[in-house]
């Protein structure tokens, strides 16, 4: 890859990642619900979620997966369900009083490597990224050595941005009016990026 080549897919990824969606509406929840330390572990589930589809990707498997419209029909419709799922229930826990849990690292991880998963449109961000900055007259796996760790350098540094707003939202507004508002507003978020993740097209064959 050159450095220009470079430069272009590193800005490419910074938009892909840093585009408000359900990955960072759930890093702002973390933070908000469990400080910043703790919901390092969603981060830690997003990231293992970025370098498995960096991978498939790379085998050509995001590939096989762009052109199989069954597979991305029921995808959507899980991953759909299961964002309108947490955001309704967000919204009828929203005027609970936010009292300190204790909620498991594994716990965290595991809910955020799913939500980051379930977005079956991610799959059509990955195949795109390989298919415009990857020079098909060398080995993928040699090109892999730039690629890896430029994803997931940025996709480190956006969603820890996220999960510290969401820190700092917690600390400022645990018990407050606002608190309620914004933890309606983050539900209200899963809903429709739920809605629109159902409504998306399904790719059709070639």
């Amino acid at each position: 890859m050159s450095w220009e080549g470079w430069i272009i897919f590193a800005l490419f990824w910074v938009v892909f990642v840093a585009t408000p969606g359900p990955n960072a509406v759930n890093c702002i929840q973390n933070g908000m619900a469990h400080g910043f330390k703790r919901s390092m572990w969603g981060v830690v589930g997003i990231l293992t979620q970025a370098s498995l589809f960096l991978l498939l990707s790379a085998a050509g498997v995001t590939a096989l997966l762009a052109n199989a419209p069954e597979a991305f029909f029921w995808g959507k419709l899980i991953g759909a369900g299961f964002l309108v799922f947490l955001g309704v229930r967000g919204l009828l826990n929203a005027n609970k009083p936010v009292s300190p849990r204790h909620v498991s690292a594994r716990s965290i991880y595991g809910r955020a490597f799913l939500i980051a998963t379930i977005n079956v449109k991610s799959v059509a961000g990955y195949f795109a990224a390989f298919t415009q900055f990857v020079q098909p007259d060398i080995p993928v796996w040699s090109q892999m050595w730039v690629i890896m760790p430029t994803a997931l350098v940025i996709t480190t540094l956006s969603y820890t941005g996220f999960t510290a707003i969401g820190a700092g939202l917690g600390r400022a507004a645990i018990g407050a009016v606002l608190n309620v508002w914004v933890r309606r507003v983050m539900a209200i978020c899963f809903i429709v990026y739920g809605v629109l993740l159902g409504s998306s097209p399904v790719p059709q064959r070639a």
